[in-house]
């Protein structure tokens, strides 16, 4: 399975199995339409059918098929809640961080490095790319990002004057 993380078990909910989850998503209406849902810890990953989600204030409280007593919610405190990627609503114009990571980074023909991580700074996300000469944090701005191609897994840039010393 091609699994993006969407949330992690908080702990259970009342005494059925409920378990109360922590969205990591915009939308976390977006549970309600959940079929299945993986959750893993390490390398344990166990996938359940969803029988129903809640949004309660900024969580979501999740049934899932074989979870029944507090004893066996319990058990996922602390897992990461998964979905298949196929799952994952398209953008309308933009991205998802998961699709950025692992991108591939050019500046014209010279490889920079691996985009492994998109942090949120406040003013504009910064894209951190690690390769040969160490890490480079990018700033996600349109006067420095050129293009992004999710299907090939590349994006190029122009970097800043003084970003990359050589």
């Amino acid at each position: 399975m091609n699994e993006v993380l969407i949330g992690e078990v908080l702990r259970p909910h009342g005494v059925g199995g409920e378990l109360k989850v922590y969205p990591i998503t915009t939308d976390p209406e977006r549970f309600s339409k959940l079929r299945e849902v993986a959750l893993r810890k390490g390398k344990i990953d166990q996938c359940f059918k969803v029988v129903s989600a809640r949004v309660q204030r900024d969580q979501v409280l999740l049934s899932l098929e074989g979870i029944e007593s507090v004893e066996q919610a319990e058990k996922f405190r602390g897992w990461e809640v998964r979905i298949d990627r196929s799952e994952v609503p398209p953008l309308e114009e933009g991205w998802y961080y998961f699709e950025l990571e692992g991108m591939k980074v050019y500046e014209g023909d010279t490889f920079l490095g691996i985009l492994t991580q998109v942090l949120e700074t406040g003013a504009n996300d910064v894209y951190v790319v690690k390769g040969s000469k160490g890490e480079l944090c990018i700033p996600a701005l349109k006067s420095v990002v050129k293009q992004v191609d999710v299907k090939a897994q590349r994006m190029d840039v122009l970097l800043p004057a003084g970003l990359l010393e050589d």
